[in-house]
Formats: C-alpha cells, sequence, structure tokens
C-alpha cells in the first residue's frame, strides 16, 4: 500500500459519510495504491454499522478499526499500527477535502522526500463566525494558512495543523508513536477531555532529531466543518486553560522559588496579562479582547498544573 488516509472518530457517525464522499472524489491519482481507515475510538453510537455501510457502497478501499482506549492519541497509534502503508496522513470526521487534495499531499512527499507535509485548512465558508473570532482566533478552530508558495517548514514554529497533516513511515522509525497521554479524550466537551495540539508534541519531537524535513503544500487544501459548542466562548477559553496545565504538569523541570507549587516568575507575567486584558476590554471592547482573554485563561491553568503536579509529588 502506498498511502493510508486514517480518520479517528468518536461518537460522531453522522459525519463519517460527508467526509468519506469527499475522499472518493480524488482527481488525478493514478498510481497511488491507498485505501481509508477509520479508526472507531470506542464509540457507544452507530459507527461500526455505518462504516460497514460505507465500504459497501464507496467506491475506494475503505476499512474500519476499533481502539478501545479513549483518547485521540491511542486512535492515532492504532491507525499507524494498522496501517502498512508508505505515507499515511490523518483528517479529522468533520473535515472535507478539496479533490486534488490527496494528490497533492502525495506528490509532495514523493518528490521532496519529506518526513511530514501539511497543507491549508480553511473553515467551511457556510458558517457564521462571531464577531469575536478574529484574526488569530481563528487558528484554534483549526484554521491554517501559510499562503500560496510551498517552502521548508522549521518544525518548530511552522508546523502542519492535525486536521491535515501527512507522514513518511520512517517518522515512526525515527521518533516511535504518539504521546498517548495528550490530547483530547472522548468527545471534548468536557474540562477533563478537551486537550488540544496533541500533534505540537509530535512535531516537537521531530524537529528535535535534527534532520527532519517539514513540508508546506498549499496545494493540498481541506475544509473544517466548526461543530456548533466550538463556536462558543467556553470552548475556546477551555482549551487554553487545558493547555497552559497539560504542559505545567507534564513539565520536568525543577522550578527552586515557588509558591503553593507554583513558580514565582509566572505570577507577575500572570498579572500583566491580566490588566493588559482590563485595558484591553475598556478600550476595544469585548470581542477585540476576547484572544487575551484566552491568554489570561492559559496561564491560570498553567498555574493550577503546577499547583497539581506539586501537591500530587508531595503525596508520593
Amino acid at each position: 500500500m502506498d498511502f493510508t488516509v486514517i480518520i479517528c472518530t468518536y461518537n460522531r457517525s453522522g459525519n463519517l459519510p460527508g467526509c468519506v464522499e469527499c475522499l472518493a472524489q480524488q482527481q488525478d491519482i493514478g498510481g497511488c495504491d491507498w485505501e481509508v481507515l477509520i479508526v472507531d475510538n470506542n464509540s457507544s453510537d452507530d459507527t461500526r454499522k455505518v462504516v460497514e455501510q460505507l465500504s459497501k457502497d464507496s467506491s475506494i478501499k475503505l476499512r474500519y478499526a476499533f481502539e478501545p482506549q479513549q483518547g485521540l492519541n491511542y486512535a492515532r497509534n492504532r491507525g499507524v499500527r494498522e496501517s502498512d502503508a508508505r505515507y499515511f496522513c490523518f483528517v479529522d470526521d468533520d473535515i472535507k477535502v478539496r479533490p486534488d487534495w490527496l494528490a497533492a499531499l502525495y506528490q509532495a512527499l514523493e518528490s521532496n522526500d519529506a518526513d511530514t507535509v501539511g497543507g491549508r485548512i480553511h473553515l467551511d465558508p457556510d458558517i457564521q463566525l462571531p464577531p469575536w473570532v478574529t484574526g488569530e482566533v481563528r487558528g484554534f478552530l483549526g484554521y491554517q494558512d501559510y499562503g500560496e508558495t510551498p517552502f521548508w517548514m522549521d518544525g518548530r514554529t511552522q508546523y502542519p495543523y492535525g486536521g491535515n497533516m501527512s507522514f513518511n513511515r520512517r517518522v515512526v522509525d525515527k521518533i516511535g508513536m504518539f504521546n498517548p497521554k495528550l490530547g483530547r479524550k472522548g468527545e471534548g466537551r468536557k474540562r477533563g477531555e478537551l486537550f488540544k495540539g496533541a500533534e505540537t508534541d509530535y512535531f516537537h519531537r521531530l524537529a528535535a532529531t535534527g534532520d527532519a524535513r517539514f513540508y508546506y503544500e498549499p496545494r493540498a487544501i481541506v475544509y473544517h466543518q466548526v461543530q456548533p459548542h466550538q463556536l462558543e466562548r467556553k470552548y475556546l477559553l477551555t482549551i487554553h486553560y487545558n493547555a497552559g496545565f497539560q504542559k505545567a504538569y507534564f513539565d520536568p523541570t525543577s522550578h527552586r522559588r515557588r509558591l503553593l507549587g507554583i513558580p514565582l516568575f509566572l505570577l507577575p507575567q500572570c498579572g500583566r496579562a491580566m490588566l493588559k486584558y482590563v485595558g484591553q476590554l475598556l478600550t476595544r471592547g469585548p470581542n477585540r479582547a476576547f484572544r487575551q482573554l484566552m491568554t489570561v485563561g492559559h496561564f491560570l491553568g498553567t498555574m493550577a498544573g503546577y499547583r497539581k503536579a506539586s501537591r500530587e509529588a508531595a503525596k508520593s
């Protein structure tokens, strides 16, 4: 097998037909032996039944795999193990791809000898965004666009996003699998489930090898069908709080100067972030100040993560 498209899903069987339909419309992919692998992350809905029907009706190769351990990275790792293709990629079940998407990824991997290739992720143009989703905030809904020109990414500040990322199989030999301690659990609606950016850790590990090749292919475009709950302020505030919490909780650094387990340098930083938010709120209004409120949430989550890690270390 040349290429496996891996879709990790949990209790969103209704998204699968539309996602698969777009994949079935791929063009100019002659000569590439490819398949779609849907990884069911222990769903309680009719995901298995839907996939079985899709595999009968679809014109493309489509397989089903089951991962009982809850968590996006567990499902991703299952997909990698189930595939024996030279290349594999991930798309979310709420993603719809363009007809030339797979050909663009395949050609970029082949012609550039890249370890990983990422493309553009646009938000569904039919979805009306609330006024507080401005500029940079779109990125936290999955939006990514580095422009029309292909280039080599550095893997630290520039790397693919999870909704449109592909890999050469040799990457697994270099750095292994995704870290299952990180990433979304379940439907990602509760604070204890909603962890984003699990792929960031993977790309940073890959970049740390010193010889990794990250390529940006602008022709590979997908569209994120943003879910209604993702357009609530609480969703993005939770993402940032949890991102800070997760980073701090797993931080191996030993900080000597602490207060209640929290490194002292964080306290003035958090205070300045709060003051900046208040200033923007008064001068620019709540919609324009929302991005700064997300930053405040990240600091609060970071302090909570250090605090919990400190309490657990004291008990052990």
